[in-house]
Parts: C-alpha cells; structure tokens; sequence
C-alpha cells in the first residue's frame, strides 16, 4: 500500500521504512537495497531486501527477515548476504534471481563472530574475492560473546587511554578485516559449507529455531503465497549451494599486527577496499596514544589468490607533510592505483582532507610517496573542501568525490591524473540536496546511480551521466518530492546574512569569507510550515548545530529533522556559523579558541537579520535548541543578552564548563579547540565557560543528557539541571540509561521528541500535546486502503542511509 502521512509528526518519522543505498549489478538493469522499518504497534523491526528494476523504477521484495542485510551481487543475477541468526553466529548466504519466483536462501558458511561491511571484487567469472569486518580476539579468532567464558568479577584495569570511547569501555577485543575467496560450482554438488568454527549441531539448533520469512513473487495468488512463504520459513539450507567458501575459510588480515579497523567509533565499509591487488585500509598510528593524537594511516596488503592464511605485513602509504587523519581509500577498477583523504594535523580530526593519489600500489612497499591534488607550497591545498569519499570512473580517467558546499553534499568530478587536475578545480556533477552515494552503471559506467536525501525526500535513487548529460534522472524518489510525508520542496529555504562586521544583509554566498568592511557571509536554511501563510506569524526555533565542526546540511535525518519543528507551527532556521563545514576552511578554523566568541556573534546576527528581514516570524516567541557544541551554545547563550530573547531553551548532550573537557575521551578535540592542554592554555578553557556565566541564567530549559553518553558525561547535564534548580528557573530533566550522544532506539526517540516538542510548545504559545499520529492507508476519497503497484509501491519505503559522521556531533 501507498504510505501517507495525514501530519509529519514524530511517530511518522521513526515509523517510516529506512532505505539503504542501491547497489546496481554488472548489466545496470537492477539493483539491490534493503529497507528497515520499526512498527510501534508491535513494537518489533522488519527488514526488507528489494530488488529495484532501475529502468521502471518498480520494485519488488526478494526475502523479508529482520536478521538479513547487506546483499551484494557476486553475478549479474546472483547475491550473498548477511543472515544473523540469535547467537553469536552470522551465516553468509547465497541466492540467485534466476530462480525466481521460488527464491531461495542457501547457506555458504556459517561464521562464529557477528560479520559486517561486506566488500567483493570479482576475480574472474568464477571466482570472486570478499573482505568483511568482525570484532578479532586477542588471539586474532573471531570474537563470540555467547562463547566467552563466564566471568566472576567485573573490574576493569587500564594503564594507558582509551578507558572508554563512544559508549563503551575499552576492551581487549578490536576490529579487524577478514577476507576470503568465494568459488562457484555447479548446483546441487554438496552442501557448500566453508566455515571458521561453528558446528552441524550449532547449524541444526539454529535452523529449528528460526524461521525466515520472505514475500512471495508478485502476480501470485494468495494460496500460491501461503504456500511459498510456508515453504520458505526456515533458515537458509545448506544443501545446493553454488558458491563456496576456499581454503580455510576467512582469515584476519590484522593479526598480531597491533592494528585496528574500521576506526571506532564511526569506522565502517569506507575504512578499507579491495582489489584483486590485495587490500587498502585505514588505522589508528599504533605509536602514538589514541586518545591524544587523531592520526591514522592509509596501508596496504598485496594479496595473490585470497586464500593466503599469513598475509604480508601491511605497508603504510608514505605523506610527507601530511601526519593527520587517513580516510576512505578507493582502488581503480584495475586494482593499480588508490585514492584516499589524508589530513595534515595529527591532532585536528576535523581538519581538511587532501586528496592523495598513489599511481601504483606495487611501489607502496618501496616507500614511493603519494600524490597530492591540488598542493600549495604552504602547505593549505588549493581546493578549501573537505571530501569524504571517493569513485573512480570506469576508464580511470576520471574521480567523483562527494564534499559538503553551501549547505548541500555536492558530488564532485576531476581529472584522476594530478598534473591534469591541477588545471582548475573540481567540477560539481550533483549540486542539489545530499549525496550519500555513488555506483557506476552498467558494463561501459559512463551512467552513475546516485543515492541522496534532501529535507523532504528521505530517499532518493537518481541516474546521471557527467559528461553527455548533467540533467539527473530520478529513478525512485521515496517520498515523491515530500509529498507522502505531507512536506513539499516550496517548504525549504535559505539566506545569507552579514556578520563580524557592520550588521547588513547580503544576498550572495561568500562562504565566509571576510572583507574590507571585517565583515564576512553567514548561511541559514529555512523549513517553513507545509501551510504556510506569508501573510501570518510563525515562531521561530533556532537550530543550533553540533560539531563544532559541523553544518545543517539540505539532507534528510531521523534526530534532528527540521520538518518536525516546522510542522508543529514554527518557521526553523538552521544557521551555519563559525565553525561550520562547507564554507571553506577560514569559517571553519575560525572557531578554534573561540567557542563564545565569533559564532555567538553570529547568532546573534542571524537573530537580528531575521526581526528585521522575515516578516513572516515572530522572533516574539521564539526558542532555541541545540546538541552536543549546540548544547554547549544554550548554555552560553543562557548567561548571556541573547538568552532573554528566547521564551525557551533545550539542551541536548552539551557542555556546562569547559573545564570538565578532559572527562571526555578524544583529548585532542579540546587540545585543538582551546589551543593546548588544560594546563599550559587554562585561560582559553575558562574565557568560554557556560558555568562562568550560570548566575545569569534565567530562561526556562530543558536538558537531555544520556547515561552511556562518554563524549560528554552525563555529569554536564545535572550539574547545569542543579544550576536551573537552584535558581528557580523553570527546568526539566530527561535520561536515557540505554543511550549515548545520540538517541537511536525508536521507542527512546519517540519520547525524545514528545518532551522536547511539549516544552517548546508550552512556551512559545503553540497549543496542544504532541499527538501519535500514525500513517493513514487511506485513499484521498472515500476513506478506502488503495493498493499500488510499481514506483507508487516503491514509495513504501523511506531511507535514512547517510553515512556516520567522523565528527563529534
């Protein structure tokens, strides 16, 4: 059925189905995704693994099974995948579209450990290489929590940092790429079982208890139905499998090697690649403390066959001048050569990425440097982006990357060659909403798939040819332009506002920089109510964003959605100041021993420009809300003129004295922001401590603040609660036990938004209890359920696959 929301509301948010990035095949004729949704009537997730036909843009479900992810074609009509079974097991299974419509599921191995980020390359027509991620002992054998002995203490020793990071407690255990080489056979020769541990009885259990279920094919009556999913629940079978998994299963390519990746915390898929060269990846510098240095390197492992149980030693790519954070390293289609993102300060983890090009991976171990684009002999680069990730054309004659520009995730593209690039700068391909993925397309790849989002669409899955055609063909949007969400595009907007110098507007971008006036440019993005009324008075909720380095993006997100706020009534503006990312990198580093300073100045310039250029607001009843940096920012602002103009303030995981930055765990954030240690720069740590200024707080506020949130203890929240308390003010204070930075969990997020939307409300004079209002099948008239098929059917389906950030917030 048509999913269609009678109000974007919280309960819409989190109940829609989330989308992840499609993954075309060989031919560029389909492509895989998988869709997630959590129902609160049941109080339980679903998982869906599609097939889109990219030219109709209909699509169809292949299994549903809340413990299936990550399908990746291994053939133009065969896949494997992810099946995670109770236990501490993962089963990699097989399928084939060739069967269709009696698709079943066929078990490869049966992994001990919990598996993730599946990567292949195909090495020939029979042969294709994988590399996936698990958690490694010790010993380097994979990491099984229901096989660990029992415990009897519970203390914990540490003689070096981390002790925690994110939301854990440091562990003997780390993460570690695991590779193999999965051969094809005929059908129907065995059971084409490879495994690393595990047992037939472990298998056996396993399958008794679980029941897979998967839709049936489309056209099919409703008893043909019942009877293929009754034939179809169970676990996947470990007869006629066509792939099997070589020699001696996977093997960890980091053991014994003191390494670590993915990177925790945020460390997935993008941390390493594989060719049929060997493996690239990115890890923490074993030399240097984690904890106080940001530093990662790019390596590389030449592998032959994939099926080596001793890989060679990983060799680190050589960056002369460059001893920052590595990331996102991408191999030509050829497996030669390989590009990543290589900071230059070791302890600025929000610093910008170079672009580093290493032409052939063979004279890594030689010690041959890297390449820079776009190198200046002063060492700043000449492009003032910060790319994230990178693709490689088919001819490898061309780079897409994605960066952060204006508010947006822009897909770029430029010459691979150095000397070629350095001709000019990058050119954007895909400028509006943002990018969150990019595959090649079909055998010649001159087409690309595109994933993006924007603040209506929570999903969109578009083709674009770069160089013949720029226009982007939309193949599936989720939402159709808002419209199933009740949101439309007219909704968004953005404008430009003078700061740091004489207060004036400006109507150009200036991507902060400054002027003769001392002045520089200030984005905002704007989500105005889906009825809006220029005749009519909004409040305003200003959204503060975390970070620091950080910006609002025209990008779709399940936290912090600014439709919800706009929704309720309220004209949300979202500033980008000081400190934000995508304005090149003098806005950005202009935060750095100025927490209170300039990017207060600037919000206080945006208030200012919108009394007086929005006439449609009412800065009268206006709030402010901000997490993380933003929840630094409320507090700041409460003891200062700015506070008084807000009826309220919500403040979510942020900092009350900066003094307390070193009970945090990635120290060489505050050594960077405040400029050294607490002990040698002490007076920068107190100039911009909220605490200094608690006396003058006096505007009612919430604060959230989450138990297993380590970035910043739970003890900032009730020491800044105890301050409103004990002055009178009007305060509230909600915790999560189960959350850390960020509230995830759909249940939790539900009454995140209920609390926080009611304070805002009550103050700002916008009437009513938040209500639950569910998604309505209902047909625009007459009330009837209408059943769709084809694209309308697809927009069942919503995403919120963007990838998670490096930064703090």
């Amino acid at each position: 059925m048509t999913i269609q929301a009678a109000k974007f509301t919280p309960e819409v948010l989190l109940s829609a189905p989330r989308r992840t990035p499609g993954l075309p095949n060989s031919t560029g004729e389909q492509a895989l995704y998988t869709v997630s949704s959590y129902s609160f009537a049941t109080h339980s997730k679903t998982t869906q693994i599609r097939l889109l036909d990219i030219q109709s843009g209909k699509s169809s479900v292949l299994f549903e099974n809340a413990e299936y992810s990550e399908p990746t074609w291994v053939s133009e009509t065969e896949f494997i995948f992810f099946s995670r079974p109770p236990g501490g097991s993962t089963v990699l299974a097989e399928a084939d579209l060739a069967d269709l419509p009696h698709l079943e599921p066929r078990e490869i191995a049966l992994l001990p450990g919990s598996f993730s980020s599946m990567k292949v390359k195909t090495l020939s027509k029979n042969v294709v290489a994988m590399a996936c991620v698990a958690v490694a002992k010790p010993d380097g054998t994979p990491y099984d929590p229901y096989a660990e002995p029992k415990k009897y203490t519970s203390a914990r020793v540490y003689d070096s940092l981390f002790v925690r990071h994110w939301d854990s407690y440091i562990t003997e255990n780390t993460n570690s790429v695991w590779y193999g080489r999965l051969e094809k056979r005929n059908k129907g020769k065995g059971r084409g079982v490879g495994r690393i541990g595990g047992d037939t009885s472990e298998n056996q259990r396993t399958q008794q208890n679980q029941e897979p279920r998967r839709y049936a094919s489309e056209g099919a009556s409703s008893e043909q139905q019942q009877q293929q999913q009754q034939q179809q629940r169970r676990h996947p079978t470990t007869h006629q499998s066509c792939w099997k998994l070589e020699g001696e299963g996977l093997t960890n390519l980091l053991a014994g090697q003191g390494l670590e990746c993915p990177v925790p915390p945020f460390g997935g898929a993008s941390d390493f690649d594989i060719s049929h060269t060997g493996i690239a990846f990115v890890a923490r510098d074993p030399e240097l403390s984690p904890a106080i240095y940001a530093k990662t390197n790019c390596y590389f492992v030449p592998l032959t066959t994939f099926t080596e149980t001793s890989p060679p030693a990983p060799k680190p790519v050589s960056t002369p001048g460059l001893e920052g954070y590595s990331s996102a390293p991408a191999f030509s289609p050829c497996g030669k050569s390989l590009v990543f993102g290589r900071m230059r300060s070791k302890q600025y983890e929000s610093d910008k990425p170079r672009v580093m090009l290493v032409s052939d991976v063979d004279k890594i171990t030689e010690g041959a440097p890297a390449d820079e684009f776009w190198s200046t002999q002063d060492g700043d680069g000449g492009w003032d982006l910060r790319p994230d990730w990178f693709l490689w054309s088919r001819d490898e004659k061309e780079l897409f990357a994605a960066a952060e520009r204006n508010g947006r995730t822009v897909l770029w593209q430029f010459p691979s060659n150095v000397s070629e690039a350095a001709t000019g700068l990058p050119t954007p391909v895909v400028a509006d909403g943002s990018v969150n993925d990019a595959k090649l397309l079909g055998a010649d790849g001159k087409r690309l798939l595109v994933t993006s989002t924007s603040m209506v669409d929570s999903s969109i899955y578009s083709i674009i040819t770069p160089v013949m055609d720029p226009e982007v063909e939309v193949v599936s949007s989720n939402s159709k332009g808002g419209r199933s969400f009740g949101l439309s595009r007219s909704q968004f907007d953005e404008f430009w506002f003078r700061s740091g110098g004489p207060s004036c507007s400006s109507s150009s971008p200036g991507n902060g920089n400054s002027s003769d006036d001392g002045g520089y440019d200030v984005h905002a993005l704007v989500m105005k109510p889906s009825n809006f009324d220029p005749c009519k008075k909004y409040p305003l909720a200003m959204l503060i964003h975390g970070g620091p380095q950080g910006a609002w993006l025209d990008g779709w997100s399940t936290r912090w959605n600014p439709a919800i706020f706009a929704e309720q009534g309220y004209v949300a503006v979202m500033p980008n100041p000081t400190g934000s990312t995508g304005y090149g990198m003098a806005l950005e580093d202009g935060i750095r021993e100025n927490w209170g300073g300039r990017p207060y100045q600037d919000l206080v310039n945006c208030f200012e420009h919108i009394e007086r250029e929005l006439e449609y607001v009412d800065t009268e009843r206006a709030v402010a809300l901000g997490a993380s940096y933003g929840g630094y920012m409320i507090n700041w602002i409460q003891g200062h003129p700015l506070g008084r103009k807000f009826k309220a303030l919500v403040c979510h995981d942020g900092v009350f004295s900066t003094l307390n930055q070193y009970s945090s765990e990635e120290l060489y954030f505050p050594i960077h922001d405040f400029g050294g240690t607490l002990w040698d720069n002490r007076e920068v740590y107190e100039r911009w401590d909220p605490a200094r200024f608690s006396g003058n707080w006096a505007t009612p506020q919430l604060i959230i603040h989450n138990e297993l949130d380590y970035r910043l203890p739970i003890s900032e929240g009730l020491a800044a609660f105890n301050v409103l308390q004990s002055r009178g003010v009007p305060s509230k204070f909600v915790t999560f036990p189960d959350e850390n930075h960020w509230v995830l969990k759909p249940e939790n997020s539900m009454v995140w938004h209920t609390e926080v939307l009611n304070w805002i409300n009550n103050y700002s004079g916008i009437a009513g209890e938040i209500e639950g209002t569910a998604f309505s099948t209902a047909a625009a008239s007459g009330g009837q359920p209408q059943s769709q098929e084809g694209e309308e059917a697809e927009e069942e389906t919503a995403a919120a696959a963007g990838l998670l950030p490096m930064r703090r917030s």
